[in-house]
């Protein structure tokens, strides 16, 4: 069978593969600006979304409602927020990157002599609370469950502590200011 715009959204229910080939045809320039629009890294990352949103589109299209708006809008939309979520998780990758280098490269390497006087000067920005948690957890190499039964405390209470901590150490020596 032929696929066309009056049929495109019966084919993908049928889970007809052709009509897949249709959308990226006739709508893939669309998808593609719309997720160019919002994900201005490497072609990888947009074509890694523009293959979440031809999966959405596949698995979702029963929630497609004639009544409510047009096709080309409904598939419009999708890109749209998979573009936004996929963005929020490139964000989060890289916050958490960022992190984890500041932490590696300051807390989790052995402090030798000529580094423990700057780690120590680093650590006295945090309050005794955070501090103790910090020279426990990196230094001491305590897990946070352990930490959390010492200090008769919520594990994720920890997670917050070190969590913070972190973003105040990172501002601290984005800044330059020790």
């Amino acid at each position: 069978m032929k696929i066309s715009d009056e049929n495109v959204v019966q084919q993908i229910q049928l889970k007809n593969e052709e009509a897949l080939d249709y959308l990226v045809i006739t709508f893939g320039g669309l998808l593609n600006g719309i997720i160019r629009k919002y994900i201005n890294s490497h072609n990888q990352d947009v074509e890694e979304c523009f293959a979440d949103v031809l999966v959405s589109i596949w698995f979702n299209i029963d929630s497609f409602d004639a009544s409510k708006n047009e096709f080309k809008q409904w598939i419009a939309a999708i890109a749209k927020y998979r573009a936004i979520d996929y963005l929020r998780k490139l964000d989060h990758i890289q916050h958490h990157t960022t992190t984890t280098e500041i932490t590696d490269r300051l807390l989790n390497q052995p402090v030798r002599s000529n580094h423990s006087e700057d780690v120590s000067i680093l650590l006295n920005e945090l309050n005794d609370t955070e501090r103790a948690i910090f020279n426990k957890y990196y230094l001491e190499g305590i897990p946070t469950d352990e930490l959390a039964n010492d200090l008769q405390v919520k594990p994720s209470w920890i997670h917050n502590k070190l969590s913070r901590g972190r973003k105040k150490l990172k501002n601290i020596l984005l800044k330059g200011e020790v």
